[in-house]
């Protein structure tokens, strides 16, 4: 608690101030450093971030959904294994993917109807070339250079890549009802132009394996064509989870009467009995077997070619039957 001072000891420190025999030296005091200083991030402004982790999950959970679909449809048409994943998802100015674009490259430019606005498929020429190989009987991997595609061989493919598109497509109606529309087919990024050279983009980019080859295959997307898809991931996030439960209540209580009325044999071994190859051979008609169950004792009931009950064999209703007394675990 600070001291009060008499009149007489404030007029005493005035007297010593002006005579000098007082020390009014300020110490400075020790700088407490802001305990918010340790939590500060640097912000670049040239490229920020517009995406949030939230978004980033939901887009790469969309994502390999369609690698999944799109590599199960690649397995049964090329009769090859074949694993698709997703690499990475970047935000990056769309100058700076020109500039990744290989020469020549296989660029399938499709169009987002309700926003109106391109994206971009870039496929491996490699990565091309080897699916048209498979398809026409060869190996992967033929092609050791990368050259352009004739038109026949662009013809063969463009089934292939019209499936990419429609898988694509379907995985992101999970949250957002787009459709995706191939526009044309370009061998040079510097003839895309799907956004500004400065606009911030989307560059989702696979794994594609072909047997024991590896393969790169990427798609761009301008952030201003999605603006209103993005916004609403955080929100639809929750309710598309909900769907997907109900959905599988749905799917359960289906399959649960199905299985429900689904037939499954019955039967009940009444007794066993050992012989040998001589005593079968002299079995004559009349003659008896001793089972390995006594006249009162119970009787196996086998559903499925498996025990599952034990009962006592007798008649209901003019029709031969048996009561079940227990059940296999409870016997043992």
């Amino acid at each position: 608690m600070a001291e009060i001072l008499s009149q007489q000891e404030i007029d005493n420190l005035l007297a010593g101030i002006n005579s000098g025999s007082v020390d009014v030296s300020v110490q400075e005091q020790p700088r407490v450093e802001s305990k918010s200083n340790k939590d500060l991030l640097a912000f670049d402004f040239r490229l920020p971030n517009r995406l949030s982790k939230n978004q980033l999950r939901t887009l790469q959970a969309i994502h390999e959904t369609f690698a999944e679909t799109f590599s199960s449809f690649l397995i049964s048409k090329l009769q090859t294994t074949v694993s698709i994943s997703v690499a990475s998802i970047d935000q990056i100015f769309y100058s700076e993917y020109v500039l990744s674009i290989g020469s020549p490259s296989c660029l399938y430019v499709f169009k987002i109807v309700e926003s109106d606005t391109l994206a971009v498929l870039e496929m491996n020429p490699q990565l091309v070339l080897s699916m048209v190989s498979r398809l026409l009987g060869g190996s992967i991997g033929e092609e050791k250079r990368t050259r352009l595609l004739t038109k026949i061989e662009q013809t063969i493919i463009k089934g292939v890549v019209t499936r990419n598109i429609a898988e694509l497509q379907k995985a992101w109606k999970t949250i957002a009802p787009l459709t995706f529309l191939i526009d044309r087919f370009e061998t040079e990024g510097e003839f895309v132009q799907v956004a500004p050279a400065n606009e911030i983009v989307l560059l989702v980019s696979f794994e594609v394996t072909l047997g024991d080859q590896k393969f790169m295959m990427s798609i761009c997307f301008p952030t201003f064509a999605l603006e209103d898809e993005l916004a609403k991931l955080n929100t639809q996030s929750v309710s598309t989870s909900l769907q997907v439960s109900k959905s599988k209540r749905e799917w359960s209580n289906t399959l649960v009467k199905k299985i429900a009325l689904t037939s499954i044999p019955v039967s009940v071994v009444l007794g066993q009995a050992k012989l040998t190859v001589e005593e079968f051979i002299k079995l004559e008609v009349g003659d008896v077997l001793r089972t390995n169950i006594q006249a009162n004792g119970n009787v196996q009931i086998e559903i499925g070619g498996t025990t599952r009950f034990y009962g006592k064999p007798g008649v209901s209703n003019g029709h031969l039957a048996i009561q079940i007394e227990s059940d296999n675990k409870l016997h043992h």
